[in-house]
């Protein structure tokens, strides 16, 4: 008897990139490309429409971001399979996509059939993890080591995030739909937790973090 193949949506702002994923993807017979987004927004829409087995998500996305369309995504449906795909090699980005409810994460060096391999064992339920990142989750929790960003709540890192990459609050607000006010508040309790004084420091911090490029 032949299963179905896996339905897949693929996640990226790069039309170039996508295509590259679905041309790997559809050389493998068990899996199709049935969707693509362009951004979190998107992939919250097409999610809720096409009802893929697995999503291929990046979290650096103009908009809302891969982080917060986790949230929505497994916010409405909670056994949503979502597989994230990133450039940042950084165990932040890991721990954070994984604490949202995705059930895997590699990066975008990975070799073609890590990514292959990934997918099929994210549809089955299970969860995968690069090695290379796997081995220093776990180093980091033998050693008890922890980065005071870890102390961050999800808006409060989205919002350190963009201050580091030179976004100001009024853009930010715009893009998180909140006010000014309350993203000042959120700085404020930023700076308070990670004692800087002020962005570019936090700007600093993030580059520390491996979460920004220089």
């Amino acid at each position: 008897m032949t299963h179905a193949p896996v339905r897949v949506m693929l996640v990226d702002d790069h039309a170039v990139v996508r295509m590259g994923f679905r041309l790997l993807l559809e050389g493998a017979s068990d899996l199709t490309v049935t969707a693509e987004a362009d951004s979190g927004e998107e992939a919250v829409r097409s999610f809720a429409e096409m009802k893929p087995d697995v999503v291929v998500m990046d979290i650096s996305m103009p908009g809302i971001g891969g982080l917060e369309a986790i949230n929505r995504i497994l916010a409405r449906e909670p056994q949503a399979r979502i597989l994230v795909l990133s450039a940042h090699e950084d165990l932040m980005h890991a721990r954070r996509v994984l604490r949202a409810g995705a059930a895997g994460y590699l990066t975008k060096r990975s070799a073609a059939e890590a990514l292959i391999q990934a997918i099929r064992q994210v549809a089955q339920g299970k969860t995968y993890l690069e090695p290379s990142i796997a081995q220093q989750l776990a180093l980091q929790q033998l050693s008890g080591e922890k980065s005071p960003v870890d102390m961050l709540s999800e808006k409060e890192f989205k919002v350190f995030l963009a201050l580091a990459k030179g976004q100001s609050v009024a853009e930010i607000a715009e893009v998180m739909s909140l006010s000014p006010r309350t993203v000042g508040t959120h700085l404020y309790n930023i700076k308070q937790k990670l004692g800087a004084s002020n962005s570019a420091e936090l700007a600093i911090m993030a580059i520390r973090a491996g979460l920004v490029e220089p």
